[in-house]
């Protein structure tokens, strides 16, 4: 189970800081597929980095199965068994897809392994397998090796900042797909998206609506989704998605 409680985060780099997330207060229980959505500068993508502890809150607490890791590191939490996945996935020139895979699982797998968590994201393994980590991989590839290593990794927790981000229509649908096993097949772990796509909301279980750095609504995905249906919230995703990343 996660809890925020009375969570704040402030930043600003011109003396003056201003607060992104206000006396924030949530419980998210286990084995639940979550979307958080909301305006653009609602402080989603800072909620979500403050649970992985990317940024650090400037008050509150954040409770991860009735401990407190308010003031645990990054790579404390990763050990905990909470992963993060970036909007813009991060590129490692010399690194190959096997390593990078071997590294998430924190294991030596057998290159039958990686290829099955390469093949769960719809990537032809042999094409990938040792291909590195560098600018000759689209976007949509990027992502889906990046939930690849997810999948590879022994996760209680799995936070996804706006996973559809730059990626095209058949990546998108693929994603979609993805997402649907792992909420049908999470064995107690708990998926937490950050989104205004309105395919990814309508598989959520629990709808988060955040706005000005506090929790607007919060409920079952039938009663929140009908309430923000063709608002600025939430947003079709055909017209969104942009095609000149697309996973080959």
């Amino acid at each position: 189970m996660l809890e925020l409680k009375h969570l704040a985060f402030a930043a600003g780099d011109t003396g003056k800081n201003t607060e992104i997330i206000r006396d924030l207060s949530l419980t998210i229980p286990d084995n639940r597929f979550i979307v958080i959505t909301g305006p653009n500068g609602g402080g989603k993508s800072t909620l979500a980095k403050l649970i992985a502890g990317i940024e650090k809150s400037t008050a509150g607490q954040i409770i991860f199965n009735g401990e407190d890791i308010s003031g645990k590191s990054i790579t404390e939490r990763a050990q905990m068994g909470i992963g993060f996945a970036f909007q813009q996935p991060v590129r490692f020139k010399g690194l190959t897809v096997l390593d990078l895979l071997r590294i998430a699982a924190r294991r030596q797998l057998s290159v039958g392994d990686a290829c099955e968590y390469l093949s769960e994201v719809g990537l032809c393994a042999k094409d990938y397998i040792h291909r590195e980590i560098n600018a000759s991989l689209s976007g949509g590839e990027l992502k889906r090796i990046e939930i690849a290593t997810i999948l590879a990794r022994d996760i209680q927790l799995a936070l996804f900042d706006e996973p559809e981000a730059g990626i095209d229509l058949w990546s998108f649908s693929n994603l979609i797909r993805i997402f649907e096993n792992m909420r049908n097949d999470s064995g107690g772990k708990t998926i937490i998206v950050i989104s205004h796509q309105e395919r990814i909301l309508s598989i959520a279980d629990e709808i988060i609506v955040l706005a000005d750095g506090t929790v607007q609504k919060q409920g079952p995905r039938d009663e929140i989704l009908p309430e923000i249906i063709g608002t600025n919230i939430a947003v079709n995703a055909c017209h969104k998605l942009d095609g000149k990343e697309a996973a080959e």
